[in-house]
């Protein structure tokens, strides 16, 4: 974290796309039929740590869509990345339901009322209890029950969707190699069928990992990160490239229909994750002297490493590029302000090197459940999770005036911060 009160104004290229990133699970609440919720009740039962919770109400955002979707225009926001869940508009094998589907199209015509932009991400690591239970997306005989899903599904909402996510962030290392590959076809058969309907772009969001050795110039640290770099990012960039899923010790496979089924990059990218070749468990703690304790609890989150989006991007210079998830996990919200204005100056950056970055969505436009616990507050608006009630932070006005200026200045930084803050002082 460098001096934010030294840090030279930038504007965004003309037309940027301002917005935020939100998950229908994360936010709405009682997702019953989802695979995710009966996975959450079985782990109550078992030793967790003491934070440990179900998702529950969450930020009750499926009864209280209006309100944010009308917090989210006053706030300045032009784009909002938002999940249709399957699992509500398909809670049984063949059967849909309506009030489920007519509940997305009205906060969907809202949205579109309000002028704002909806990039709408169809699998966002959930999916319906049966469709699970017949192996889920690990298994490609089941495109078809996920064709015929989006059969039902894409007509009703295309006329409201500015751009497509297929799925989130299946390159992750949490994904088993053989569902992670096989979402890849699942990608290719969605993308074209969407393309019946609709005529915005479509992508498939990416968690865009950037490894750094613990040992800069070790030579078996470098290798590990090549391999790491390799299985969680660039086998994905390759297959969509040219077809072909290629990945360590499984045969090779060609997908004609893969090849080119992306119209942009879709980036999710947070910090750093540390690889130290001497431990069987090699992902390492960051550095000492940059580690930051934002919240109270061990959580991934823990540094703030701006050049690492800036390498990170400079490999995606052959399409348009979206950030649809880049956040910062701080119980202090001055924090946050400082991430944002560093983010988004090594954002411009990249823009500078010659990335085609046409848009960005903050994560998250308020605070959620975080996949087992509520303790982790993404969000620039502040949620109670009790009463639901919902407080925008300094940081969400902070980023209301980035998107009016298009851009970030001296004057916006130092309306919303005096001076640095320290985790230290309290």
């Amino acid at each position: 974290m460098t001096d934010i009160f030294s840090m030279k104004a930038f504007n965004m290229p003309e037309g940027f796309l301002w917005g935020s990133a939100t998950a229908g699970h994360q936010i709405e609440g009682d997702n019953i039929h989802s695979s995710h919720w009966v996975t959450e009740l079985e782990n109550l039962k078992k030793d967790h740590a003491p934070d440990y919770a179900a998702s529950g109400k969450a930020c009750n955002h499926y009864e209280l869509y209006e309100q944010d979707v009308n917090l989210l225009s006053d706030l300045g926001h032009r784009a909002f990345r938002m999940t249709v869940e399957w699992s509500r508009i398909q809670p049984a094998q063949g059967e849909f339901n309506k009030e489920a589907t007519d509940h997305y199209l009205r906060e969907l015509s809202l949205l579109k009322e309000k002028g704002i932009k909806v990039f709408l991400t169809l699998v966002h690591f959930t999916m319906p209890r049966w469709f699970d239970e017949l192996g889920g997306f690990g298994k490609e005989e089941n495109i078809k029950y996920f064709e015929s899903y989006l059969e039902y599904i894409v007509p009703f909402i295309s006329p409201y969707v500015s751009y497509w996510n297929t799925f989130n962030e299946t390159n992750h290392a949490s994904w088993p190699t053989g569902p992670k590959l096989c979402t890849l076809k699942f990608h290719a058969m969605a993308y074209h069928l969407i393309k019946k309907y609709s005529k915005a772009p479509i992508g498939m969001a990416h968690a865009l990992q950037f490894y750094h050795p613990y040992r800069y110039h070790d030579a078996a640290d470098r290798l590990l990160c090549d391999h790491y770099d390799y299985i969680n990012n660039e086998y994905f960039f390759n297959a969509i490239r040219t077809g072909e899923i290629v990945f360590p010790f499984t045969d090779g496979q060609y997908c004609p229909d893969l090849k080119g089924a992306s119209d942009f990059w879709s980036i999710n990218w947070y910090t750093r994750t540390m690889l130290d070749a001497r431990k069987a468990q090699p992902v390492a703690d960051k550095y000492n002297h940059n580690e930051l304790t934002l919240i109270d609890k061990k959580f991934y989150f823990d540094e703030f490493y701006a050049e690492g989006m800036l390498h990170s991007l400079t490999r995606l210079k052959d399409k348009p590029v979206f950030i649809t998830e880049n956040g910062c996990c701080a119980d202090d919200d001055r924090f946050r302000i400082i991430y944002i204005a560093h983010i988004l100056s090594a954002l411009r950056d990249a823009i500078d090197s010659g990335v085609d970055v046409q848009g960005y969505l903050y994560w998250s436009f308020m605070d959620n459940y975080e996949w087992g616990s509520f303790l982790p507050r993404f969000g620039m608006v502040h949620c109670d999770f009790e009463t639901f009630k919902r407080t925008p932070k300094p940081s969400a006005y902070f980023y209301k005036e980035i998107i009016e200026n298009n851009g970030l200045n001296q004057e916006i930084i130092r309306k919303y911060l005096s001076e640095l803050p320290s985790v230290g002082l309290k």
